[in-house]
């Protein structure tokens, strides 16, 4: 263990700064927060050498090297924060739309091109770029990322240009977001709750995989699908932090890996958004087979149910792999999320009107859709608690709603922030619902016997997470994108 003190400038105990240790070799990093008295506890690290940090916005990092880790031992290190400045890379997502300059460019980039990611990594984290370093990074999203970006015009692409380089280039005069006006409105307490919480995170071995998410095996392997233009999913050991990768047969261009679902047969089956495939990989050949879905669209998220029936979003399909055979739900033409309940059947949420759930019965066929009591909910990701009640985020009401099949009505739960914006959720072993903010930036949990939800800060900005994976010790998985990293959570307490 190591443990000690994080102080501030004049010397005071300083609360809520993260302390990281990371381990080189592996790749992993253990994040932890220091409490009220400042003081903090990393715990239960393999033994190794590591790297230690601690960081808090608007202050420069304090580090350590080479801090060796022995079995059983326990080390003391102490942390001073000097002020610094805050980072246009520091802000929530909600943060940068309110602050950074208004402008076409921004307008544009806002709706084209911060779907999958925000302007935290791939733009303010950046070195500056002239003109011509823009564009050519712009044409060549606008190359491999066909399907996202196909309606992306040139003069798009020039306004989005002209922006970035007056603001993100070499002659840029954007100040510090703390000096910009409204600042300080933007910046949200931290509850003495939310700072009991700990971290464990991979780093992918190779730059800009954009790991979407990390599915458990019943090997203690975690399964990765790498959305964008990697073309591949991979396998970690979090034992080793060993990621092996597989490369789907589609290499044209970006396929848009978007899940991964293993199965106990040892298999993995994959969705591939970009070219419409539902992709499996085999155990024993360690190769992956696709099956081309002809009827458009692209798959988003795929589970396979009890009878080994592969269900596919986007277009709402099912796959037979016996048969090789695709079944479609036409009525159904936008879906994202999938899950199954006990009996086989497919719960989905609809995209195309913003404002419905569904299930698709795996016997009859039949589809019914329900809408929630919120227009414009626009439902995201969705679970089973034991009690066989389905959970959603509401990603634009900014709620999580809870379905009851048997009595078929709902119930709905505000969530905090000014843009709760819930994206990844899932549902743990004590019924407690878990989702991520996509533009708050921070990990919450809501209590449904009491209400109460408890939002965690996040060690990185622009969390990007979209999924949730609970594992067989209770600890929660996901993915984060920007950050090329994947990980789980759980309160510091149960650790």
């Amino acid at each position: 263990m190591i443990s000690g003190t994080v102080k501030g400038p004049a010397g005071a105990p300083f609360r809520g700064a993260f302390v990281q240790a990371r381990n080189p070799e592996t790749r992993m990093t253990v994040s932890v927060l220091s409490d009220s008295q400042g003081r903090y506890q990393v715990r239960n690290l393999p033994p190794g050498a590591y790297e230690l940090r601690a960081k808090a916005i608007g202050y420069g990092d304090d580090q350590r090297s080479e801090v060796n880790v022995a079995d059983g031992k326990s080390l003391h290190m102490d942390f001073s924060l000097q002020n610094g400045k805050v980072r246009w890379s520091d802000l929530t997502s909600h943060q940068g739309k309110k602050l950074l300059p208004e402008g076409k460019g921004k307008e544009v980039l806002m709706g084209k091109c911060f779907a999958c990611h925000q302007f935290q990594s791939r733009i303010a984290a950046k070195a500056p770029r002239n003109a011509a370093g823009w564009a050519a990074g712009i044409e060549m999203m606008r190359r491999t990322i066909k399907y996202r970006m196909r309606n992306v015009t040139d003069a798009d692409a020039a306004e989005m240009t002209a922006y970035l380089t007056k603001h993100f280039g070499p002659n840029s005069e954007l100040p510090s977001p703390s000096d910009m006006p409204g600042y300080s409105e933007l910046v949200r307490p931290v509850s003495d709750e939310a700072l009991n919480m700990v971290y464990v995170d991979f780093e992918m071995p190779v730059p800009n995989r954009f790991p979407w998410s990390a599915a458990p095996d019943n090997k203690g392997n975690f399964w990765i699908p790498f959305f964008g233009a990697a073309n591949r999913i991979g396998r970690l050991d979090p034992a080793t932090g060993e990621v092996e990768e597989f490369a789907v047969p589609f290499q044209e261009n970006a396929a848009g890996v978007h899940s991964t679902f293993p199965t106990p047969d040892g298999a993995v089956w994959l969705g591939e958004q970009g070219t419409n495939r539902i992709g499996r990989w085999d155990p024993v050949t360690r190769k992956i087979t696709e099956y081309v879905d002809t009827d458009g669209g692209g798959k988003v998220t795929v589970r396979v149910n009890q009878e080994g029936i592969v269900w596919g979003s986007g277009k709402l399909s099912r796959f037979d792999p016996k048969t090789g055979q695709f079944t479609h739900y036409p009525e159904i033409p936008s879906s994202y999320s999938i899950a199954i309940d006990k009996d086989g059947n497919a719960w989905f949420s609809v995209l195309a009107d913003g404002n419905s759930i569904g299930r698709a019965d795996a016997k009859s066929g039949k589809v019914t859709r329900w809408a929630p009591p919120t227009p414009n909910a626009y439902p995201r990701r969705m679970a089973f608690d034991s009690q066989g009640f389905l959970w959603f985020g509401e990603y634009r009401s900014g709620k999580i709603g809870r379905f009851d099949p048997k009595t078929e009505t709902f119930q709905e739960y505000p969530l905090p922030g000014a843009n709760p914006t819930p994206y990844a959720l899932n549902v743990d072993r004590n019924d407690r619902i878990w989702y991520s903010s996509m533009d708050m930036n921070v990990v919450g949990r809501l209590d449904p016997k009491t209400g109460k939800v408890i939002e965690y800060p996040f060690p990185y900005s622009e969390n990007t997470m979209r999924e949730f994976f609970l594992d067989s010790q209770g600890r929660m998985w996901f993915g984060s994108p920007a950050n090329n990293r994947v990980g789980y959570f759980m309160p510091s307490n149960l650790q």
